[in-house]
């Protein structure tokens, strides 16, 4: 009976079998389609291999942006051509574009994205970060709560060398919010560690609503924030979005909210005071 199935069995295309092991999967999947379109086209030997190769090469390159955007852990999907330069005037186009090229996560550089909340920090840092993708780097995407939360945690389990390591592998790390919220009490020297472990080696992109004057203040360490700073200010561009808040802007057009008066700064302007109580952000008089 099973010499009668072995019979039965369809044999194995040896070209079939060959582009398996060659791992060529774009062309095995699609090779009738394909040869029908070179026939079709009247193309000759070498452009029908040409086009096999290319049909490859996309599926190939399809397939890596899909898992490295999957892995990246963005918490959106957004991107250059949707970001509205005209709303925030403090931004230069240009050198956004120039950082979507990558060259600065080639050398191992960095951006630090600062301005109040609201202006497109996280927009901006996504979207350069898809770009990155896209010319064929890896990246990542945490909060600065999350990510000194998790080095927090892997100190006190006796694993922080194996989170270092984790952490440095990224071509691209994307630190957003920081400031926003209360760190850890050894978030200094935690974070001061990563900062050593991927310098001039790992490119870093951090967001924050404070200025890096104020960054002793985040750390609650100013010599331990100094030391971060010395690294990430070495190599680096640091743009500073001098705008309102899209949200606050679209509530204030709807009439929900009042516009400034008189001398007072701009709403957008407000978040640079630290939050403590959790409280709206309000304007300093």
């Amino acid at each position: 009976m099973a010499r009668a199935n072995k019979a039965t069995e369809a044999p194995i295309d040896p070209l079939d079998a060959m582009l398996m092991r060659l791992q060529l999967f774009g062309i095995r999947d699609q090779l009738d389609s394909l040869l029908d379109e070179a026939a079709r086209a009247n193309l000759s030997m070498r452009e029908t291999l040409m086009l096999l190769c290319e049909r490859e090469i996309a599926r190939k390159d399809h397939r890596r942006i899909e898992m490295a955007l999957k892995l990246a852990h963005f918490p959106a999907v957004k991107e250059l051509a949707g970001f509205d330069f005209e709303a925030q005037p403090s931004i230069d186009p240009k050198q956004i574009r120039d950082l979507a090229a990558s060259r600065w996560i080639a050398n191992g550089e960095n951006v630090l994205l600062l301005g109040p909340p609201g202006v497109g920090k996280t927009h901006l840092a996504i979207a350069l970060g898809r770009e990155a993708i896209l010319a064929g780097y890896t990246a990542q995407f945490t909060t600065a709560t999350t990510l000194v939360a998790g080095l927090a945690k892997a100190h006190g389990e006796r694993r922080l060398d194996e989170k270092l390591l984790a952490l440095s592998k990224p071509k691209l790390l994307i630190v957003d919010e920081l400031g926003y919220l209360p760190l850890e009490p050894d978030a200094a020297h935690l974070f001061f560690q990563l900062v050593s472990r991927r310098y001039e080696t790992g490119a870093m992109l951090i967001t924050s609503n404070r200025s890096v004057a104020e960054w002793g203040t985040v750390f609650a360490d100013p010599v331990v924030a100094t030391a971060i700073l010395d690294r990430l200010l070495h190599h680096s561009h640091v743009l500073t979005i001098r705008g309102d808040s899209y949200r606050l802007r679209a509530k204030r057009n709807s009439g929900l909210i009042r516009p400034p008066v008189g001398d007072r700064p701009p709403v957008g302007f407000a978040s640079l005071r630290p939050v403590t109580d959790g409280t709206n952000l309000q304007p300093t008089s």
